[in-house]
């Protein structure tokens, strides 16, 4: 936590909040006639920002907010930092005995405070004035940056409900960012189904051909390079955002350590995916469960690792009945999902032609791990096994490495059970007998045998 920032942001916020406390409470002046002619609320002007100020102050600069962005993003912001500045709209219609329909609002199941809709938005902005009503519907359109970037957003009603009925929901990061001053990375839940990864390897632990590294490499130039080539060079309105990558190949052979090792090169975080969260029967569900994801990861120069996409992305069967039409809806949904996401994607799949032919055809990578030959086998076995152990007299990893075609993830299973046998003798000696029974167990758990 950033202790000046946290207090510039309580600084800046105290004065905003001033300011929207006078424009509520001349809106309702307004509605209810008191204490005389009141002044337009747009004549109530927000105080000033200083653009090298709070980090708040800097969004308010960098993105121009407007009279009306201004005050949606505080009345998002309020029931997290002052929630009793909305009580006012806990007054009854005297003539129904109940809420005033025009304030819009709920009230939440554990949160005792207003919560602020829409409606709210429009009531407080536009009043009984439909032509201003209209013309701030675009605050809350899905093309508006408020939207794009994750920042706030309707959340969305039945279909029978006004849109603006739902409520005004301000993202995690950005609520992080106004106050503490810093984001916090999302922790794993319902609402994000995805585990931050990481390695503590390096690229010379990585054994793989040299064309499979040219692969990646490539990969590596776009994440470095590649806003360049979209903004400088002037390629934003000709080429698709972001960067799809398909690794597939057996297990163990590289693909979720790549990923990381391409998060640790460029300073990104790296989330994997859990499918088993994400995958729903239920119809609509999936296409939601992914949503959250991708919401909270767009903007975020994040790298979505899906291991065994096949659940996701693979093959659809023949249109034969609702469910299967479904299945085809959902596909569109995913496509489009992939291809205007502007971060990098990477799908890992055991064998490429289990991936849906119309996913394939939108990857810039599709880069095949391969089990390791006998001469990446060596280096494997002899970068894995421990400085403070000694393999037996008469030991040939070579020989070993020629003889057994293992994965890399394989390899080090075996090095592990054999390491851990050799401390349970009080032993730094790694034996012959050992290593074979290790490669037996990694043979016994693919169904071979020696």
């Amino acid at each position: 936590m950033v202790t000046d920032e946290l207090t510039g942001n309580a600084i800046s916020l105290e004065k905003d909040l001033q300011w929207f406390y006078d424009v509520v409470n001349a809106r309702l002046s307004i509605h209810f006639k008191l204490n005389g002619q009141k002044p337009d609320i747009f004549e109530l002007t927000p105080p000033e920002i200083d653009p090298n100020g709070s980090r708040y102050e800097n969004f308010i600069h960098h993105y121009q907010l407007s009279f009306a962005e201004r005050f949606v993003l505080l009345l998002a912001l309020v029931p997290h930092v002052k929630p009793e500045l909305l009580d006012v709209f806990f007054q009854k219609n005297l003539n129904l005995e109940r809420g005033h329909t025009e304030f819009g609002g709920i009230q939440g199941s554990h949160h005792g405070g207003f919560i602020p809709t829409g409606e709210t938005a429009m009531f407080i902005l536009a009043g009984d004035n439909l032509q201003a009503r209209f013309s701030l519907h675009h605050l809350f359109d899905g093309k508006h940056f408020f939207s794009n970037h994750n920042i706030l957003k309707l959340e969305s009603v039945n279909p029978e409900e006004p849109f603006l009925s739902g409520v005004i929901n301000i993202s995690r990061e950005f609520l992080d960012f106004f106050t503490i001053g810093e984001i916090r990375k999302p922790n794993f839940s319902a609402d994000f189904p995805a585990r931050l990864i990481d390695t503590d390897l390096d690229w010379e632990d990585l054994v793989l051909e040299n064309n499979v590294i040219r692969q990646i490499n490539e990969i590596k130039s776009w994440m470095e390079h590649g806003h360049k080539l979209m903004d400088d060079w002037g390629l934003r309105k000709k080429l698709r955002p972001g960067y799809r990558a398909l690794f597939y190949g057996p297990p163990g052979t590289g693909k979720t350590m790549t990923a990381c090792l391409l998060g640790k090169a460029t300073g990104r975080d790296v989330y994997k995916i859990d499918l088993s969260m994400i995958v729903s029967k239920y119809i609509g569900e999936t296409e939601k469960n992914l949503g959250k994801v991708f919401d909270q990861a767009e903007h975020k120069q994040w790298i979505l690792f899906f291991d065994e996409a096949d659940a996701l992305f693979g093959k659809r069967t023949n249109v034969e009945d609702a469910h299967d039409r479904h299945a085809n809806q959902e596909v569109s949904y995913l496509l489009q999902r992939i291809e205007n996401f502007d971060g990098i994607i990477i799908l890992a799949s055991n064998l490429k032609s289990n991936m849906d032919e119309a996913f394939s055809r939108r990857f810039e990578s599709i880069i095949n791990f391969q089990l390791p030959k006998p001469a990446e086998r060596i280096k494997i076995w002899k970068n894995g096994i421990s400085p403070k152990s000694h393999l037996e007299a008469g030991v040939d990893l070579r020989q070993v490495a020629q003889k057994y075609e293992l994965s890399g993830g394989c390899i080090m299973n075996v090095i592990r059970y054999v390491s851990l046998q050799a401390l349970s003798r009080n032993s730094s000696e790694l034996l012959l007998d050992d290593i074979e029974t290790g490669i037996k167990k990694e043979f016994l758990k693919e169904g071979k045998t020696v």
